[in-house]
């Protein structure tokens, strides 16, 4: 059985394609908004041992504007910063956004998981159209129930979720999600060194 391939005609991109570049500067320079508030961030935590590794996040909505996130694996923690434009006040105030940065060690990881949305052509290869990789941390997050008790609080593993689709990054960017799907999922369990 062959692999599934990751060849298809590109589809145009709304931001630019970041995943030909293997360094994390070039790539967020490409493709984020406000590159050096992401790289100021970063710089001063981020230790290049081990595997290294990253992917990026960047959308647009109608309520708050860019919203821009990059997960850097550096071979024993997680480094994630997101960026948010805040929703405009008064017409007189300027505009302003969020910065936030959140490290987490390796050993957080409590599951990685990846799921691929394959389609088979006419001819028979199978081709991915997308990915969607998870990981489960040992952190719980608050959720308020639903239909169930009125007023209760229902705690979960706190989760991270990147994905991509031919559609919204293409193949270079699906390709770069499950690289850095691999580069975390071996890291997870394996005892400091």
């Amino acid at each position: 059985m062959s692999a599934p391939s990751h060849e298809r005609p590109e589809l145009p991109a709304v931001f630019p394609d970041w995943s030909p570049y293997r360094d994390l500067e070039s790539a967020c320079r490409a493709y984020l908004r406000d590159p050096e508030v992401a790289l100021e961030a970063l710089d001063g935590v981020l230790q290049r041992v081990g595997g290294f590794g990253f992917t990026l996040e960047r959308f647009v909505n109608e309520v708050n504007g860019v919203w821009q996130e990059v997960a850097v694996c550096d071979g024993s923690r997680l480094v994630l910063w997101h960026g948010e434009d805040l929703p405009a006040g008064a017409d007189d105030e300027p505009p302003a956004m969020t910065s936030s940065l959140r490290v987490l060690p390796m050993s957080s990881i409590t599951e990685v998981g990846c799921r691929r949305r394959l389609t088979r052509s006419p001819d028979g290869p199978l081709r991915v159209e997308s990915v969607d990789v998870y990981l489960l941390l040992g952190s719980l997050e608050e959720g308020l129930a639903g239909a169930a008790d009125e007023g209760t609080t229902v705690l979960r593993q706190d989760a991270l979720r990147f994905g991509k689709t031919v559609e919204d990054g293409g193949l270079g960017q699906i390709a770069r999600v499950e690289e850095f799907a691999r580069l975390v999922a071996a890291q997870v369990g394996q005892r400091p060194g």
